[in-house]
């Protein structure tokens, strides 16, 4: 069994304690990894501390340089880094190697970004430049579905900027970030990133932390709301990536038969376990039938089984806490709708459920109005696309959302009033670096990738000149600012 370690300025460290990962796919103990103390967690932060004024003095372009070949070591490691991903997780190798793969091309476009000096202003009276300068220590707190990814979303722009690093992994998906930290380790001088791991104990810690200038955060948001309280002695600043209930509204144009595949795949991708995944779908009575229909064959041929195993389509649910979550929305299901297919907990080890489908739901009931989360989709039938719309906005989410019509003048039409900070036409779950991403409402605070992302990472550093000759000491005037 592999040997996983802390890493603490540079140093590649034992915990103060050790806690077992489970693979949950079997729920058997897949390795026991590290975990920080209080204490060491307070050792990250000052050797983050520590290393940031000569990591923020050292040229952006060796920055991009180390960055890059973080990138290099990853595409080396591409597959044991899967196979790992897929372990501790629970999604199927073709998903761990694509999420791999992402992070490294996220990680390699994220290092193109510059800090050029902007000139507002230059004229007779006055120059006035924009710069950004690095924030200081940056607490990066990663969730358990897509624990490379988001280390990738995180770690380009703060490192880019100028800033040092202390990364916390979710308590049941350490490993793969801890491997990431074997490669850093040989990378990047002490101390600029760091990374601990806890059982869910040191979260308040950092985010209230005198020393951390900045919290990046994806998950729930009812953690983010803590962060935020926690964040708010020192006046930290802020990235909330947090939960979203996306709506998809489906108008009767459409072919059913031919929508319903990108309707399923976002919906259903990492079982469901995906913020931005579709979570519930308003379809149009004329073409309600044929849709509910469609996605329920497509559910019924899905593979449900364990990751590594060959023709996996689908894996199980990530961890017990919200396997014990998704079975009580299971539950209730039948209750407040028919199920078309699915709503099966195999009698099997491992956290599976089979993917299914709910028509004949409404508003009101929380597979509807509350992020499940999980392989299980609410198909709710509406006549007029204003009512559906109003619908979907009603949530305090405002994640994402998706309009499917043949009509782009109808579409473009209702995606302007959707309550979301991405609206997707015609397809959903398509991002990448090159696209600013942030949450409407509930769903967040900030913004993640291109360069409105990259600036989140910074201060605004404002440097205003006089042009004109510094007034005599026994003629004071007002400096006229217009």
């Amino acid at each position: 069994m592999p040997e996983y370690k802390l890493l603490i300025d540079g140093r590649l460290v034992a915990g103060a304690a050790v806690m077992d990962v489970i693979n949950p796919a079997t729920e058997k103990v897949l390795a026991s990894c590290p975990r920080a103390s209080e204490a060491q967690l307070d050792q990250a932060i000052v050797a983050a501390k520590s290393a940031f004024p000569a990591w923020a003095k050292t040229p952006i372009e060796k920055r991009r340089s180390a960055i890059l070949r973080l990138a290099d070591a990853i595409h080396a490691d591409a597959g044991p880094l899967a196979r790992l991903l897929t372990q501790e997780q629970g999604k199927p190798l073709a998903e761990a190697a694509a999420e791999i793969a992402y992070s490294e091309a996220f990680i390699r476009q994220m290092a193109t970004h510059d800090l050029p000096i902007r000139i507002l202003e230059d004229n007779d009276s006055r120059r006035v430049e924009l710069r950004r300068r690095p924030l200081g220590v940056v607490g990066a707190i990663i969730p358990w579905n897509f624990p490379v990814l988001i280390v990738a979303f995180k770690l380009p722009f703060a490192l880019l900027a100028g800033n040092t690093l202390v990364i916390k992994p979710a308590p049941t998906t350490p490993l793969s970030t801890l491997r990431l930290g074997e490669l850093i380790a040989g990378i990047f001088p002490a101390g600029v990133v760091n990374i601990v791991t806890d059982q869910n104990d040191l979260g308040s810690r950092l985010t209230s932390h005198p020393d951390v200038a900045k919290i990046s955060f994806t998950g729930s948001t009812e953690t983010g709301r803590k962060i935020m309280a926690g964040a708010a002695a020192s006046i930290k600043r802020l990235t909330l990536e947090l939960g979203g209930n996306d709506a998809a509204i489906v108008l009767p144009d459409v072919d059913p038969v031919t929508v319903a595949p990108g309707i399923f795949g976002g919906a259903f991708l990492n079982a469901g376990q995906v913020c931005i995944a579709i979570k519930r779908v308003y379809a149009h009575s004329d073409i309600y039938d044929a849709l509910c229909t469609e996605l329920g064959r497509l559910a019924e041929e899905t593979v449900v089984d364990d990751g590594l195993k060959q023709g996996a389509q689908l894996g199980p649910l990530q961890n017990k806490v919200q396997y014990e979550k998704v079975k009580a929305f299971l539950a209730e299901a039948g209750e407040a709708g028919t199920i078309v297919t699915g709503g099966v907990v195999p009698e099997r080890p491992g956290y599976f459920v089979r993917p299914t489908i709910v028509r004949d739901i409404e508003d009101g009931t929380r597979l509807v109005d509350e992020e499940q989360f999980g392989p299980i989709l609410p198909i709710i039938r509406f006549d007029d696309p204003e009512d559906a719309l109003a619908r979907a906005n009603a949530s305090t989410m405002g994640l994402g959302g998706s309009i499917w019509t043949k009509d782009r003048d109808v579409a473009l039409a209702l995606a302007s009033r959707m309550e979301a900070g991405t609206v997707w036409i015609n397809k959903h779950l398509d991002f990448g670096p090159t696209i600013p991403f942030g949450g409407a409402k509930q769903s967040g605070i900030g913004v993640e990738f291109a360069e409105e992302g990259f600036h989140e990472f910074t201060q605004i550093h404002v440097i205003n000149e006089a042009r004109s000759a510094i007034l005599p000491a026994d003629r004071p005037e007002t400096i006229k600012s217009i």
